[in-house]
Order: C-alpha cells, then structure tokens, then sequence
C-alpha cells in the first residue's frame, strides 16, 4: 500500500477574519444620508425627459388638456438648442395683486410662482383620482423636470388678462430674466394662450447631450411624436418647422378629417389603402376604433399607432397580435399600417407604471387584444377582394439594346469620318446583366397562345340546348362568337354586405387557416394556365416559375369553393331559376329524379321506394327554408317551388345536371342538428356541387372497330380481299347464298349507322362541355386558384411537378 498524503496542519482554512486578523486598515461604516434636493431633481429629471422628444411630448399633451385648438412648434437643433411650443388654450391664471401691490397676499389664482415646482398639478388632487383621470398629465413633473435640465421661459395670456404675462425658471424656480432684475414675471404683448420656450436642454448633463447623434436624427423623433398625436387629435391644428426655415415641416388643419391627416402624415398611398373598423365589448369595458391597411399596402416596417384614453402608447404585445392578424393577407416580408384608439373604462387601466408615461396596464389585455384582432381579420376578409400590384410601361420607342442596333446598321464613310474626329466623347450605358436563358420563361399573357392557331370554335358558355334555339336551322353552319360572358346577365342588388360573427363561421375559417400549406400557397399565386390534358381525369397543365405542373382540378376547385362558401357565408349572390316562359321547378319533382336515379344504381336502395326518399328529404330541406335562404341564397317559396341557388363565382355556373343529386344529399349527408357541422356538411356539398363534372371518354365508333364491315365496298369485293384465290370458283356460287349475304350485310350497316348517330350525340354534347370546361379553366377557376385560393397540406397529393427548365436544359445539354 503507497504512503498516506502529507496534510499541512499548519492552522484553520476557509474561516472568516476581521480586518484587523487580515493586516487591513479599518473603516468606518458608511452611514445613510438624504441626497442633496438638486440631485434628487436631476436624477427624476433624467428618467422623466430621455430626449427632446419627451419634453415635446409633456408640454403638447398640456397644451391639449388646456383646450387647444392650435399648436405651433419650433425647433433648433433636433430641439437640444431651441424647443419651442404655443398654444391658444385657457392660459395660466396669473394673481395681479401679488404683482401690483407687493404688501398684498398671494392672490389663489396666482398659480405661476409654482408653476415649476415638483408635484403640482391641476388635474389631480387625492390618490383615487387615479381611477378616473382623463387627462394626459397628472404627476406635475414634466415642467419641473424640464426647469433642472433647461432653461424655461413661459409666456401665457388668460381669457379674462389685458396682457400677457412671461416668467422665467430654473430648478424650479423662478429667477430674474436678467441679472439685476427682480424674478417676478413681467408684464408683456402676447396673443391668448401659453408658450413655452426650452432652450439648451441637458446643458448641465454633459453625459446626456453627447449620447446623442445627430440633430437630424432627433429632429425625425419629434415629427414622429407630432404626427401621432394630429392624427388621433381631430379638431386641433399641428404645424411644426425647424429654426430659420420659412416653410413648416409638417402642419394640418383643424377641420381635416381622420383620413386626411393620416394622407398628410403618412402620405397619400398609405391613406387611399385604408380600411376603418370599430368594436366593442360590455364584458370587458372597452371600445375600440381604427383604421387598418388593406392587402394592397405592404410596407417594410409595421406603423402601429396605438392610443389608450387619448395617450400615445406602446404596447409589443398588440403589434405582434396585429402582425400575427395579417399573415394570411400580406405576401412574406410585408408590413400593415395601423391606427388604433382604444377607449378602456379608467377603473381597468393603471397609467402611473412609466417615467415617460410610455407604457400602461390594463385588465383584461389579452381579451380587449383578441376582440381587436378578429374585427381586423373579420374587416379584411369583407373587402380584400381585389390587389394591386405597381407594374413598370415598356416605351416602344426606346430600343432595349442600342448597341445592337448600332451594329446592325452599316455606317457611311461620313459617319464614320464623324466617329473619329475629336469630338465630345458621351458616356456609354453599362450594358445589361445577361440573364441565362434556363431562368427565362414567358409568362406574359398578351404574348400569342396556341389557341389562336385553332379553328374558331363555338362558345365554351354554350350548351347544346341553348344552340338549337340559337340556330334552329341544320343546314345554317355559321357560329356565333359567344365566348364572352356577357352573355349572361347579372343584376346588382341593393343588399348591404352582412357581418358573420357566428362563432361556428369563425371556428372554421379559423380551422382553414390552421391547414395552410404557404409554399404550396405561393406556387398557386404565382401561376399561368397551359391547358386542360385529360377531362375525364380532370387534370389540366399549368406552370409556376420554372415549373410545369400537373394539377387534378377537380380536388382544388373544391377546395377553393369551400373557401369561398365560407369567405361570402351570408353574402352569396343568387342563380335566378324562374323566368317568365319557363315553368317553376317543384323542389319535390326534383328530388323524385334524383331518387329514382339512386334506386336504380345503388343496390343497397333497391327495396326503398323512390317516392318515399324524396318525401323525407324535402320535409327535412323545406321546414329549413328560411335559414337556407338567410344563408345560402337558396330560395323556396311556400308551395315548394326552387326559385334561386347560391352563386358562388361571377362568369361560372356548375353543370346542372347535377342539381338534383346535390338537393337529395342534403338530407343524409347534413348533419341538421349541430350548427358548426351544418354549416360545414352544407358548404362541402355545395362546394362538391360546383366542382366540374368528370366527362366520358370520346366512344370509338362500329365503324372502326376490327371485324367491321368496310364503307363503300360490296361483300363480293370484301371477299375478294379477304383472299380467294379462283375468280371462277366464285362465280359459281348460288344465287341464294348471295341474296342472303346480301341481306345480312344491309342489316348490319344499317344497325352501325344507328349506332353511330348515338355516338356522334354523345359526341358532340362531349366536345361542347369539354369546350365550355376548357373556358372556365382558363378565364375563371385558375384565375380564382391564383387571386383566392389557400393551399392547404391535403392538396398536395393533388399538384405533381412533371418537369422543369433547368432539368430540361441538363438533358438536352445529354443530347
């Protein structure tokens, strides 16, 4: 076993020692002494008045409680040198007896000698008052504060004064305006109202004053805080310049509306894009209004001005919520702008948490928040209908290219003698960036397609029916160009625009948001139609960036009528079924054809009576004809007759054909007892009901089928080809057995004939709904995918990329 471990046992270790014990000099302890009243002022003054922007700030929101209508502002400096405001409010009372007569008393309106003193205030007088102040100020430190940094001039001038009066302050006191001079204020001219005149502020805090880093950049912070408040404060002029200039910077009148402040101050895009909303809640003690950015305003940075009880605050939870509102309306990397005034009973709102008055507390935060930011959504969703996007006109006078063009041109001998003479030399233009041609795709559409190589064909809106009443006459093969939609006729209704607020709306719209796939989002709204590839498959071509794709149109129609249903719920237009020459259409009547047409193909209905079915469907559809009507636009008199559907997409119109099998499933597949699940059930139907039909295959005609016989040849030739070999053998053969074959052969072309003439219908009624599906497509559904659709993860099994440019130019580089 090794050695045990040497241990200094020399004396105690890690044990506490005196001063004395270590050798160090003794001390006294320090003893607890009050801060010199100087100090206490400028360190209150520090965190009360961070910038010039703070004291503009406290001086506007007295000048406002004082009942001005007018506020001129001055500033030198970014406001460090000069900060100057005036206001044509009350004034401040002024006692002439302590001025006139120096043996009289103070008189009780004499409020100047302590004007500048910490905690006097006008607008409060005990701690409760807090629960119900109304007014920006209540401390009585902002002028105090301003006195111990600054030196402050104050002029004021009452209603009932024959003249104005002007005082000077420092530390909060009064002091002569020049030395030698007694501190009293002075008389002097002056126009109604107060102004106040901060000059070098944070000259005795050298620290302070060099912190900050440019005059401009504090002079931004000023205009910002002036804006704000003209926006919210209606029926008051703002008008701010700097020192020497003889225009204002920034101004509005009294009489401007909302919007046209906002124009003024923000600007006129901002202004042209803005949506006004207003709510409220008893339970929660508040009021809320506004204006928000539609879709079409994205900036790079959200505005959010925020106003509780008239006070400019801030708030990162309200921006984040509002921010979080508008995700689903502003493309990646756009910001809104938002004014929002909230009017909170003062009971709930606790405004003494801030030096700056900065941030407040109010109940219920996260509620009133919530309330806000679904009115927002609520207001988005009614009129972000259309976009705007800024586009860039091409001068087709102005070549792209010069130099191309230059050598094109051969030059004559005088050109060229020009060119080398010692002229003056114009600068060239930097030539283009070339851009590869594997990131090239044309995707303009005034560019020529390849449908304008076609044959005109007959309208893809037209049926057959409504042919043969166009052209009755057969033997007639002009067409008519009615590819344009108007030809059908929509009548605008004076029905004002409803506001949904079901919870059971919002749930779903909400659920919808929740199942949003954005990159499959984007690639929708960036979209261009190529074509329909296979009708009875429903899959059309379309492509997005450099990508062709291969889409199952039937699955995202549904989707994005499903959206729509719930997007317009309670605003739909209305497919009028009823005219003047057409009988009316007994809901009844068209239940019994879907029924019998179920009997006959579903088995497991064989044994239920086709009348019956119909009956208890529309018992349960017409006892809900007034909430179907209310809602959905579909419209049954009281004696059962189908008057309107729902019109979901202007210049669309679902095959009706399917119309009874939609009617009949709203008995069993409606769940009619929940409401969410009634409204959901209804809309998946409907949605079901608008998604164009699968059309048949094109039927290949007897005619040209193997084994057939052949047009315009006799069955003697027929044999002949079929491979005799003795012309004479043929000859030979009876009279009867010809007649016979004959007859047989007739017979036989005579059934194919008729065939033929079923398959030439089925045809031709084929061609001209494949012709009205291929309209839609291109002019109504895949523009409504690009403008209106969001992409939820269950529509991925629905879009296949079947190639792309850069692949493509890899495989013919193989080649």
């Amino acid at each position: 076993m090794s050695d045990s471990m040497e241990i200094d046992k020399s004396g105690p270790r890690g044990t506490k020692r005196t001063a004395s014990e270590a050798g160090l000099p003794s001390q006294a302890p320090r003893r607890i002494k009050p801060l010199d009243p100087d100090v206490v002022n400028k360190i209150a003054a520090g965190e009360i008045i961070v910038a010039p922007m703070n004291a503009l700030k406290e001086m506007m929101e007295n000048s406002i409680d004082a009942g001005s209508t007018a506020l001129e502002i001055l500033v030198k400096e970014g406001g460090l040198k000069l900060l100057q405001i005036t206001d044509n409010g009350h004034g401040i009372e002024v006692g002439l007896s302590s001025w006139t007569d120096p043996t009289a008393d103070l008189n009780k309106k004499d409020d100047l000698p302590i004007l500048c003193e910490r905690f006097t205030t006008s607008k409060l007088k005990a701690f409760d008052d807090l629960l119900s102040i109304g007014t920006y100020g209540f401390r009585g430190e902002a002028l105090a504060s301003i006195s111990h940094i600054a030196h402050l001039k104050v002029t004021t001038k009452t209603a009932g004064s024959s003249c104005a009066w002007q005082a000077f302050y420092q530390d909060g006191k009064l002091i002569p305006a020049k030395p030698g001079q007694t501190p009293d204020p002075k008389p002097t001219a002056g126009r109604p109202g107060t102004q106040i005149t901060v000059e070098d502020l944070f000259y005795n805090i050298p620290n302070r004053r060099r912190a900050f880093r440019s005059p401009s950049e504090e002079y931004a912070k000023i205009l910002d805080v002036v804006t704000r408040y003209a926006v919210h404060c209606e029926h008051v002029a703002f008008s701010i310049k700097k020192h020497g200039e003889a225009g204002a910077g920034f101004s509005v009148a009294a009489a401007a509306s909302k919007i046209d402040r906002i124009k003024q101050a923000y600007g006129a895009a901002v202004a042209k894009e803005l949506i006004e909303f207003k709510t409220e809640n008893e339970k929660w003690g508040f009021k809320a209004s506004g204006y928000c950015s539609n879709a079409n305003h994205s900036a790079k940075r959200t505005t959010v001005l925020l106003f509780i009880n008239n006070r400019s605050v801030e708030s990162s939870a309200v921006k984040k919520a509002i921010e979080q509102a508008y995700q689903l309306f502003l493309p990646k990397g756009g910001h809104p702008f938002i004014y929002l005034s909230l009017d909170i009973d003062p009971a709930r709102v606790d405004v003494n948490v801030h030096p700056t008055k900065r941030e407040v507390h109010f109940l219920s935060e996260d509620e009133i928040i919530d309330l806000v930011c679904v009115e927002i959504r609520e207001r988005l969703t009614q009129v972000d209908t259309s976009r705007t996007f800024k586009t860039q006109t091409l001068i087709p006078t102005i070549s792209p290219n010069p130099g191309a063009l230059n050598r094109q041109q051969p030059q004559s001998e005088d050109q060229q003698s020009r060119d080398d003479s010692p002229s003056i030399q114009h600068p060239r233009t930097p030539a283009p960036k070339r851009a590869y041609e594997n990131n090239l795709v044309r995707t303009d559409s005034k560019l020529r397609k390849i449908t304008s190589m076609l044959p005109p064909a007959l309208t893809p809106l037209t049926s057959v029916d409504e042919m043969a009443t166009l052209n009755p006459d057969p033997n007639n093969t002009s067409t008519t160009n009615l590819n344009s939609p108007s030809s059908v006729t929509y009548i605008t209704t004076d029905r004002a625009q409803v506001p949904i607020k079901l919870t059971s709306i919002k749930h779903l719209r909400a659920t919808a948001r929740d199942a949003l796939h954005i990159p499959l989002t984007e690639t929708f709204a960036n979209l261009t139609y190529v074509g329909l590839v296979d009708p009875h498959r429903r899959l059309a071509a379309m492509q997005s960036g450099v990508n062709l794709y291969l889409v199952d149109y039937g699955m995202i129609s549904n989707e994005l009528f499903y959206q729509i249903g719930l997007t317009d719920f309670g605003n739909f237009g209305a497919i009028q079924l009823t005219s003047s020459d057409a009988p009316l259409l007994h809901l009844k009547d068209i239940l019994k054809i879907a029924a019998e047409l179920e009997v006959e193909t579903d088995e497991s209905l064989a044994r239920l009576p086709a009348e019956r079915i119909a009956d208890r469907v529309y018992q349960q559809v017409f006892s809900r004809r007034e909430m179907l009507k209310e809602y959905f636009s579909l419209d049954i008199d009281d004696e059962g007759n189908l008057l309107t559907i729902p019109l979901l997409i202007k210049n669309y119109l679902p095959c009706m054909a399917k119309l009874p099998t939609f009617l009949l499933r709203l008995g069993p597949f409606v769940n009619w007892t929940d409401e969410e699940e009634c409204f959901r059930t209804f809309l998946t139907e409907l949605a079901a009901f608008y998604v164009p039909e699968r059309l048949p295959q094109v039927k290949v005609k007897p005619s040209e089928k193997s084994g057939s016989p052949i047009k315009g040849k006799s069955p003697a030739s027929r044999g002949q080809e079929a491979g005799a070999e003795d012309p004479d053998t043929e000859m030979a053969d009876d009279d009867d057995e010809t007649l016979h074959e004959d007859a047989s052969a007739t017979r036989t072309m005579a059934g194919n004939e008729e065939k033929n003439s079923e398959v030439e219908e089925e045809d031709a009624y084929t061609n001209r709904r494949r012709q009205e599906i291929e309209y839609a497509l291109e002019h109504v559904l895949f523009p409504a995918f690009r403008s209106r659709l969001l992409a939820t993860e269950g529509m991925l099994r629905g879009v296949v990329e079947i190639a792309n440019l850069k692949g493509l130019y890899r495989v013919f580089e193989r080649c």
